[in-house]
């Protein structure tokens, strides 16, 4: 309506200025023609110089409203945004809309987040504070009972020792290395552990080409202005508002470069205090970045554990001695018999409890001196002989495994049997294997001396191993 009321205007100003030309010229050419100076020779002299003058006063005329009519109109049709008053939403145009610092400036801020999923966990951050734990179970029968509950509710079979080892590297270390033949129930071991918990575990395929960070947790997207958010980064970022352990399963993990993908992990996670391991994210803050995005950084949850899963064969890379060194290894090579067990019942456990329970192990149950007496003597035996020795890393790593390992339902040998044949022999692959082969039944000689015969069952067979493939 009031589109057609300015047209109306425009159009008789445009009339008017038209009248005013025609009589303005009349008027010129009026004077000229009684002039002394000028000569008319004929009417048509007339028109001629009242078209002269009245064409470019219409141009102009018409210019003008042209101009102001459009911007009229434009500002019409100048797209309006819905505001709420709290009873019925009404419609204003932009240049009326509240000023920067308003309610709607704060909903629009917040639609155009670049971080889509981190901030609805911000908005339902309350439904991961949960209670009702069990934080009264001790470590046997937190294998005892994830044994059974794998059986019962997953048809998956696994031996005592093989649980036993498993909970025992995860006290440990926060990464936890399952390798060997495919098949054998190495990722189904991992997934079963998130289900026993009540919280499943997040599964992570990696991929040939991930070389980088970014793959793990995504990267800012400057074409869409958006984070390209990943499962893990969605995953990490809710752990920092619960007390559950949170699982994360890097399937195939050695399909790539492991030290590449998963260099910032590594370093942060050697870090002894959780309060200071920092993610970086990204390179910038916004104002309305996620509540637990500091400067661009998130807290690496002290509950998340990764377990990688790893198969040795021609279609993947080896591990490095980077990853092997901080990570907990277990070796999944057999198949275990199916038996039976009653119906069991998953648990709900903190992750600071937990971690506790390991604590405690390594009081009540610390090593003996007797084989700490052991351990020094195979230590000078392996300088002397093969020039590799133990580190401060993996003799730290010795000291919590065993007794935590005792705890679990073991024995003491056989816990220190199981982490030599892990983390210290498998350094004999890189010697000369003409000498290894020489030196091999001399070294289970010395094992059967220093530990008693038929107790390092499985370092004589790792050794044996060894001298057969070199």
């Amino acid at each position: 309506m009031k589109n057609n009321k300015s047209r109306k205007k425009y159009v008789a100003l445009i009339v008017a200025v038209i009248v005013l030309g025609i009589v303005l010229a009349l008027a010129f050419s009026s004077y000229i023609s009684t002039g002394e100076r000028f000569i008319v020779r004929s009417e048509v002299t007339y028109i001629i110089l009242a078209l002269m003058l009245l064409l470019p006063i219409s141009m102009i005329a018409l210019l003008i409203a042209m101009t102001f009519g459009k911007k009229q109109e434009t500002d019409d049709q100048k797209p309006k945004k819905v505001v709420f008053d709290g009873k019925m939403p009404y419609m204003l145009p932009y240049a009326q809309q509240p000023k920067k610092g308003g309610k709607a400036e704060e909903e629009e801020e917040e639609i155009k987040s670049r971080f889509y999923m981190l901030s609805e966990i911000d908005a339902n951050r309350g439904k991961y504070i949960k209670s009702g734990y069990n934080d009264g179970i001790t470590l046997k029968s937190f294998c005892e009972e994830f044994r059974n509950f794998a059986c019962s509710k997953m048809k998956l079979y696994y031996s005592i020792d093989d649980i036993r080892r498993f909970v025992a590297g995860l006290s440990v270390s926060k990464i936890v290395i399952l390798q060997g033949m495919s098949g054998t129930g190495k990722t189904s071991l991992a997934y079963a552990l998130g289900e026993f918990l009540g919280n499943s575990s997040t599964v992570v395929p990696v991929q040939p080409m991930w070389k980088e960070r970014t793959d793990l947790v995504g990267y800012y997207n400057e074409f869409t202005k958006r984070f390209n958010e990943t499962t893990l980064l969605h995953k990490m970022y809710e752990a920092n508002y619960s007390k559950d352990i949170y699982v994360t399963i890097l399937d195939e993990m050695n399909i790539a470069r492991v030290e590449y993908y998963f260099a910032e992990f590594l370093s942060l996670l050697e870090l002894p205090n959780p309060e200071r391991r920092y993610l970086d994210v990204v390179s910038d803050e916004w104002e309305n970045d996620p509540v637990q995005l500091k400067g661009g950084q998130m807290k690496l949850p002290n509950n998340m554990w990764f377990i990688g899963t790893a198969n040795n064969d021609d279609s993947t890379f080896a591990i490095s001695d980077k990853v092997y060194d901080r990570a907990m290894i277990m070796n999944l090579d057999n198949k275990s018999e199916p038996f039976r067990a009653p119906k069991t019942k998953g648990i709900k456990i903190t992750a600071e409890r937990f971690m506790e329970l390991g604590r405690e192990a390594t009081e009540e149950y610390a090593i003996t001196n007797r084989n700490m007496r052991r351990l020094e003597k195979l230590d000078e035996y392996m300088i002397k002989v093969f020039h590799i020795t133990f580190g401060n890393r993996i003799m730290k790593q010795i000291k919590e495994y065993i007794p935590i390992y005792v705890s679990c339902g073991g024995e003491e040998l056989e816990a220190l049997d199981d982490i030599l044949s892990k983390k210290v022999l498998r350094k004999l692959e890189t010697q000369n294997p003409v000498y290894i082969r020489s030196v091999v039944d001399g070294f289970c000689d010395y094992l059967d001396e220093l530990f008693g015969q038929n107790k390092m069952k499985l370092c004589k067979e790792y050794a044996q191993r060894i001298k057969k493939n070199v």
